[in-house]
């Protein structure tokens, strides 16, 4: 009990220094690729969704943690046959993002913003086209992966829209076999919020 209480009441600092507190819902489109290092094997862009929720703390600089769903993935293909595999992933992302307002005033808002994430993979499933030689399986894709994202957004009376690009920090794919994919995710993300408080 106590330590929630100690977090309450540094939470209420925070805000009390910083100022200003939102909170918000937002959904969104993503398009990630998957890229390798292995020239035999091209990566094509997938589409997916995101859905949460967002807190905003302060004025002019501000920090944004955020909590959401998102599906993404990738498909990879062989330069020598016909074989092809469909990932699809699942994920709760965690971003923690320090942002500051270019315009700022009362219903518009231009801002820059950038920090890392965390994403807890919480769905893997992959579908083999073709004849699919030692193939990748859910067991060789990582459950926790790290990024930095970064991009720009707009506020508008209570409505927020978000532009921001994803790197992938570590493999998201391991070693198959003696085959080294050395695969990150990189992710294009638009997304519509709307803030509740």
């Amino acid at each position: 009990m106590k330590k929630y209480f100690l977090f309450f009441i540094l939470f209420l600092s925070t805000t009390l220094v910083f100022g200003e507190f939102t909170v918000g819902i937002k959904v969104g489109y993503n398009a990630s690729k998957l890229s390798t290092s292995l020239d035999t094997i091209t990566s094509n862009f997938k589409s997916g969704f995101q859905a949460g929720v967002f807190v905003r703390v302060g004025k002019r600089f501000y920090l944004q943690p955020e909590l959401y769903y998102t599906t993404q993935g990738g498909v990879f293909s062989s330069n020598l046959s016909d074989w092809k595999q469909n990932i699809k992933l699942g994920s709760l992302d965690v971003p923690v993002l320090v942002g500051f307002k270019i315009i700022n005033n009362d219903n518009l808002n231009l801002r820059l913003l950038a920090g890392p994430m965390a994403s807890f993979i919480v769905n893997k499933s992959i579908e083999d086209v073709g004849n699919v030689i030692n193939p990748i399986t859910s067991a060789d894709i990582n459950s926790v992966n790290w990024y930095i994202q970064a991009g720009a957004g707009v506020d508008l009376w209570k409505f927020t829209l978000d532009l921001r690009y994803q790197i992938g920090l570590n493999q998201l794919i391991k070693s198959v076999g003696t085959t080294n994919y050395n695969t990150h995710n990189n992710v294009w993300v638009v997304s519509l919020g709307f803030k509740i408080l």
